[in-house]
């Protein structure tokens, strides 16, 4: 069984004969597990129970698929991902992103938790993502290509959709939230950045560093749907930060910021 077939196994498991048609697709990351809250939740469907899913690991991401709607449209929330650092394989890590294309999904927004290297940065600003680095040391589109899939060269020349970018800002400036736009540096993890680290990465164009975001970002982008990057910054990065780093202080920021880009979200579907 090739991977397409595996996609359409995946999609009817999760879909069935329901009359439920999503355009929107999120996914919520660290921290960001109660997003669904915000929202009516119909029906959810586990990673578990839906065929060739990878199964979640780390704190915080709950593995499970909600049924969203919001002022009559249908949305999912995919809530948890899966990383590299997992010992997941790059291909394992958008195959979420794969069965959301075959399922009709046009848009998606990927949130995230990262550590803030630009200095004007302070925890819980929302970062608008206008684009990403991927210095992971990998990359996911490598592998059999299919042509439903996109290009085998696709273009990474504006993976984040200008007009989305410019709602999700006007919609925090008209809710008081702390927001602006930055660019994802995304490394494998699982081990914070040293000082020295985030020193070059700010070098070398870096406002705010996590361990995802960016494989998801490129296979959506082959595949030609228009993507929000929404990441938090839940600490500051190694240096510029006095206390010790940890994944409790993520998911504590998390918890604050997860009404923010809800409010973004539910604009977003509004308009």
């Amino acid at each position: 069984m090739n991977i397409i077939d595996k996609i359409q196994k995946s999609k009817k498991a999760i879909l069935g004969k329901s009359a439920f048609k999503p355009s929107l697709a999120v996914i919520a990351g660290s921290g960001v597990g109660n997003l669904k809250d915000n929202f009516t939740v119909l029906k959810t469907v586990k990673y578990c129970d839906a065929p060739y899913f990878a199964k979640t690991t780390v704190s915080g991401h709950a593995g499970e698929i909600n049924f969203c709607s919001y002022k009559g449209t249908d949305f999912l929330i995919f809530n948890g991902r899966f990383h590299f650092y997992e010992g997941h394989s790059a291909s394992d890590v958008i195959y979420p992103v794969r069965v959301m294309k075959a399922a009709g999904i046009e848009t998606l927004v990927i949130t995230a938790a990262g550590g803030g290297i630009n200095k004007n940065y302070i925890p819980a600003d929302i970062i608008v993502l206008s684009d990403h680095i991927n210095f992971t040391g990998n990359n996911p589109l490598i592998g059999v290509h299919y042509k439903e899939f996109g290009e085998r060269f696709p273009n990474m020349g504006g993976v984040y959709d200008k007009l989305l970018r410019k709602k999700a800002l006007a919609s925090a400036k008209k809710y008081r939230i702390r927001a602006r736009e930055g660019v994802y540096f995304g490394v494998s993890g699982p081990a914070y950045e040293t000082p020295a680290a985030v020193r070059a990465y700010r070098t070398l164009g870096a406002d705010i560093v996590g361990m995802s975001v960016v494989y998801e970002a490129m296979a959506a982008a082959q595949m030609k749907m228009k993507i929000l990057g929404l990441a938090y910054v839940s600490n500051m990065a190694a240096g510029l930060n006095k206390k010790s780093l940890s994944h409790e202080e993520v998911l504590e920021t998390g918890k604050t910021v997860s009404k923010n880009i809800a409010k973004i979200i539910q604009d977003m579907i509004r308009s």
